[in-house]
């Protein structure tokens, strides 16, 4: 962001190796307690209703903002996963030593909201075949991502995955690199981060470059938001997310 990381070897496109990778600390780092927009707790035990998974669509300020408006999320939070090092500083993650990618944490209660609206966000809010990077940010710490904890979302996370490149192969466009995997660790990042697009004194950046093309019905897809949420959203608009209100989206 902002080009701040060259020092740091933040435009580093390999994947660090998990035997190379720094040695982080046993401890988290400190980070808020509660959602900024929201109120809620960022580290509350899950219901028997929420379900939780992490997205990585570029820098995590911007991508965080368009979830904790969707309807039916209970909270979200930014921090780091995929990676090989515990509880990683931003600074060492944008070292691309970590093996981490920023990620923004999902809940969302399952009456209210499906998986499969949230894949609709995040394919169309991004571009997924951009590799270690998305717009321009630059490094194995933007690359794309979906990790879940259980068997049933990865399905129908590949399945989205799936549609999606035969709406982007109609549309002549690349192939997609989303890592999807389970059972990736997240650790939060610092305080700041949270919601940083709603606090006071904040910058308006975002360096995703969304494609344009919209996801459609697939295998597994429950869609439960109606198009009058969808029409907040105008991805043939640079920065869309931003010229966004903080305020979720009401129905």
């Amino acid at each position: 962001m902002f080009g701040l990381f060259e020092g740091l070897g933040g435009s580093k496109s390999q994947l660090v190796a998990p035997d190379a990778a720094l040695a982080g600390r046993p401890d988290p780092i400190a980070t808020a307690e509660r959602h900024v927009v929201l109120g809620t707790a960022l580290k509350a035990p899950l219901s028997t209703s929420q379900q939780e998974t992490l997205f990585g669509c570029g820098c995590f300020w911007g991508a965080e903002k368009g979830f904790w408006r969707l309807p039916g999320v209970i909270s979200t939070a930014v921090g780091y996963a995929g990676g090989f090092t515990p509880n990683p500083t931003y600074e060492e993650v944008c070292s691309g030593r970590t093996g981490h990618t920023e990620a923004v944490r999902v809940v969302w209660d399952v009456n209210a909201i499906d998986f499969s609206d949230l894949l609709k966000l995040f394919w169309e809010c991004h571009d997924p075949t951009q590799g270690m990077g998305q717009g321009n940010d630059t490094g194995t710490q933007y690359r794309s991502a979906i990790y879940v904890n259980e068997p049933g979302l990865l399905m129908v996370a590949q399945a989205s995955r799936d549609r999606y490149q035969q709406l982007l192969n109609a549309s002549g466009k690349s192939t997609i690199t989303t890592e999807i995997a389970t059972n990736k660790p997240f650790f939060f990042a610092e305080t700041y981060h949270q919601q940083y697009l709603a606090r006071p004194g904040s910058r308006p950046y975002c360096s995703a470059r969304p494609s344009g093309v919209l996801l459609d019905g697939f295998e597994g897809s429950h869609y439960k938001l109606p198009a009058s949420v969808w029409s907040h959203f105008d991805w043939s608009i640079d920065h869309c997310v931003l010229r966004g209100d903080n305020t979720p989206i009401r129905l």
